[in-house]
């Protein structure tokens, strides 16, 4: 079995990417790495290249500012470097998520598992999405639970957006991949960054989803009742980014006031509790293995 994993960046230390640590997670499991890195304004490109593993391939691009639909340039540099990967199956890993020693085997062994079974197509993670510090998390219908970061490479996929796969079956008709549980959790911490970065990364980045960026002032305006203590452990790799580069208490702001949606979210999680677990949130999945 070969294993390739496969990421994108641009201008990962400016918008404040733990993508160093990512990466050599995702080396850790992967018998190559793929990254396309795009013309950035800070020392990206350089940073990768000084990990100098022999698995790591670099493929620089260049982003077409022009597009700004619904995230469609991501959904280009995530298939650039997808389109490079030579596994068996291909390991997408945004750059801020951290994969957790302790589950480096566990990772293997699901691929393994799956192999031979061809109706399995993608391999699904358990998410904890940290928020406002590294030792809370965000945990509403709001944040995806479970969602896809493998997924076989023989099957004609693409990324409309670069958060998900389609599986084309038909030309002009795509469906979401069929699934098996990987087993453990994916940590995600685009969320706990300074607010001086997750500001620049407002800045730079919503114009690619046709947005017009506004200051982002802190964490706290946020529902608390979605925001729950985290008592594990991180993974080793990222704890240096944690300890300098994220925030580190959580306040929420005590004059917030409530969206339709966060009253939404709150009713799911009532109708979530009383139906004895049931998942509210979104998938880009179909579970067909658990």
């Amino acid at each position: 079995m070969k294993v390739s994993g496969f990421t994108f960046l641009r201008n990962g230390t400016i918008l404040g990417y733990p993508y160093i640590a990512s990466l050599r997670s995702l080396l850790a499991v992967c018998d190559e790495v793929i990254v396309a890195v795009g013309h950035s304004d800070d020392d990206t490109l350089e940073q990768v290249r000084s990990i100098n593993d022999p698995k790591l391939r670099v493929i620089e691009t260049t982003w077409n500012e022009n597009m700004q639909d619904r995230g469609y340039t991501y959904a280009q540099q995530k298939m650039v470097a997808q389109f490079n990967c030579t596994g068996d199956w291909a390991f997408y890993l945004e750059g801020d998520e951290v994969i957790h020693e302790k589950d480096y085997s566990t990772i293997r062994q699901s691929m393994e598992k799956y192999l031979e079974d061809r109706e399995v197509e993608a391999l699904v993670f358990d998410y904890y999405h940290f928020y406002g510090s590294p030792s809370t998390i965000a945990y509403s219908p709001k944040w995806y639970r479970r969602a896809p970061r493998i997924i076989r490479n023989t099957v004609r996929t693409w990324a409309p957006d670069g958060l998900f796969w389609l599986v084309m079956d038909e030309n002009k008709r795509g469906r979401y991949p069929r699934a098996a549980w990987a087993g453990c959790h994916l940590y995600h911490y685009g969320h706990i960054r300074s607010i001086a970065k997750m500001n620049e990364k407002q800045k730079r980045v919503e114009r690619y989803w046709g947005k017009q960026a506004n200051e982002f002032i802190g964490y706290g305006n946020i529902d608390p009742e979605t925001v729950i203590p985290f008592a594990g452990s991180h993974p080793a790799l990222a704890n240096s980014w944690l300890s300098t580069e994220a925030e580190q208490e959580f306040m929420a702001n005590p004059e917030y006031k409530l969206s339709r949606r966060d009253k939404k979210h709150r009713l799911m999680m009532k109708l979530e509790k009383l139906l004895g677990g049931k998942d509210f949130t979104k998938k880009h999945y179909k579970l067909i293995r658990d």
